[in-house]
This record gives C-alpha cells, structure tokens and sequence, in this order.
C-alpha cells in the first residue's frame, strides 16, 4: 500500500510538472518603447529593437508565442504583479531592491550609465560640479537611484520623467541641463540626433552595483520557476548559436553589449 502511495505520489509530481511546462505556450513580455536602440516603435507603430529582438528569440526557443505589452516604465513590477505580463523584458538592470520583490533570469546584457551635459557646463561628473543645475532621469530606474542616492544629496535637481525620450524633449527646451542614462541609449537616442551635438559625457562610467545590480535580466513573479529556469536555457542557447550577436549587431554595432 505504501508503495502504492510512493507510485501516485510520484505520478502526480510529473503530471503536475508537464501541466505547469504546458502553460507557457504564451509569454506577454512588458516593453517600455520609448527607450530607443532597446525599445521602440517602427514607423507603422510595431515594437522592435535590442530588448524586443531578443525577447522574440527566448520565445521562439521555448516555443511560446510572445505578446508584447507596453507598459509606462515606474508601473512595471507593479503590472508584473498583478499579472496584466509574465516577464519584463525591457532593459530591466538586476538589483538587491527589485529581486525583494521579482525574479530575475540571468543577465542578457550589461551597460553602463553615464552622466550627460550641455558642453559648456564646466564638471567633471561630481555632484558638486552639478550643484544647482537640473538632471532630467527615468522614473522608477536605476539611473534616478544613482541620482536621488548620490547627486540630489549634493544640491543637484533631479527631476522624474515618465519615460525617457520625454527627458530629451525638455533638453531641447532648455527645461534641463542634462541627464543620467545607459550608454548605448543616450548615445542612441539623443547625442547621435542634431538636438544632442551640444552635450556630452561628464565623469566616470556609473556602475556601482548597489544602485546599477548585476546587468540586464528578464524578470517575472518569484513563482514562475519553470518560466525562468527555460529562459535561462534559452540565453544560453542564443548566446553560443549566434542569435544574440546577430541582434547586437542589427541594433548596436560594434558595441560591447555583454559587458561585464
């Protein structure tokens, strides 16, 4: 009779198991498009870039059809929770903070942020170089941690914006002095532009772990061990068969994306 018991016990395990694989034949992936070479929109309004490639390949790997879901940047974790998604796939960094809350696969891609300024704002990327001048960050980001933890301490006005290509417009007005992004994004979407030609970097590349983490990673709620245990398989798997590289180079050539 115990042996019986040992028999269905197990076979409930498994059945289980195939149930909970079977459910992620779709995978709605939160993207933030305004965040350009990682997110944006093609002329005729489809999302693609870095993060959307990318996030098209680790479904494809594991079979899933992948539904895009745009989401405003500082209601991601928040969206993932009350499961409107079951993964982040948007440049999310990997942070003691965030991981309180979500799960995180292995890093996809690591960058760091720099400090950006109008070239005739004499610094060398101190907080007291920057007293008193305005830094326009993203909402909910690391690069508003760094601001808030290390910058606004110091008498600079760090100001939220809800997404990022909204911190460039007030640049260009004149509303900002500069603002604390990713390399590769500011570079992306904003020195490489005629509105940038005026500004450029101050100080160090910002990758203090304590605000910045450990790289970028797909996040999803901590239950979903089978999703993040397969897209762990599935980074793996673009990385050594050349997916990955092959979308680093449509998007950022010559860029060192894996980073650190």
């Amino acid at each position: 009779m115990f042996k019986k018991s040992l028999l269905l016990g197990a076979a409930f395990a498994v059945a289980s198991f195939c149930v909970s694989a079977k459910e992620w034949k779709e995978v709605r992936v939160a993207i933030d498009p305004t965040y350009k070479p990682f997110t944006f929109k093609t002329a005729d309004g489809k999302p693609t870039g870095f993060d959307v490639k990318i996030a098209q390949a680790l479904c494809d790997k594991i079979k899933a059809k992948c539904t895009f879901v745009e989401q405003q940047w500082d209601a991601m974790i928040p969206g993932l929770m009350a499961r409107k998604y079951d993964t982040i796939i948007s440049s999310m960094s990997i942070t003691e903070e965030r991981l309180r809350q979500v799960d995180f696969t292995s890093k996809y891609y690591n960058t760091p942020s720099k400090i950006v300024v109008r070239k005739d704002i004499k610094s060398d990327g101190s907080a007291a170089s920057l007293k008193g001048k305005n830094i326009g960050v993203l909402k909910g980001s690391t690069q508003e941690k760094y601001a808030k933890g290390e910058l606004s301490t110091h008498g600079v006005n760090v100001i939220g914006y809800d997404a990022q290509d909204q911190v460039y417009l007030d640049i260009k007005s004149g509303r900002l002095d500069g603002t604390v992004a990713d390399v590769v994004e500011v570079e992306g979407g904003f020195l490489s532009t005629p509105d940038g030609k005026n500004y450029g970097y101050v100080g160090q590349p910002l990758r203090m772990k304590k605000y910045f983490g450990e790289g970028i990673g797909v996040a999803m709620r901590k239950g979903d061990k089978d999703l993040k245990k397969a897209l762990d398989k599935a980074i793996a798997d673009i990385r050594a068969d050349g997916t990955w590289k092959k979308i680093a180079d449509e998007f950022v050539p010559g860029v060192d994306l894996w980073g650190e």
